[in-house]
């Protein structure tokens, strides 16, 4: 094997674990956020009104399905084109030999 063709598969794993451990470093951070707390009940006039938080984020459905449908399309494409790619190649390597 093409020893540049390892180091290009070491660099990529290399990548791909560095990412993911930046991905794990910066997720505790958001888990761990919380609300201040209150301030005393002696300042001011009376208690404060608290509202209560509607989540109202989120994305819709059909979003949610176009992501989907064109990831599958891509994915479709790049199995198409990499087939593709593969069958050329074996047709060159049988006219050379």
């Amino acid at each position: 094997m093409n020893p540049i063709c390892t180091i290009r598969r070491l660099a990529c794993i290399l990548a791909g674990l560095t990412a993911t451990a930046v991905a794990f470093a910066a997720a505790p951070a958001a888990a761990f956020a919380t609300l201040p707390p209150p301030e005393p009940a002696g300042s001011g006039a009376g208690s404060p009104v608290v509202i209560p938080a509607v989540a109202t984020v989120g994305m819709p459905g059909w979003q949610i399905a176009l992501i989907a449908a064109g990831a599958a399309l891509v994915a479709a494409v790049l199995a198409v084109i990499a087939d593709r790619v593969r069958a050329a190649r074996r047709r060159d390597m049988a006219g050379a030999a």
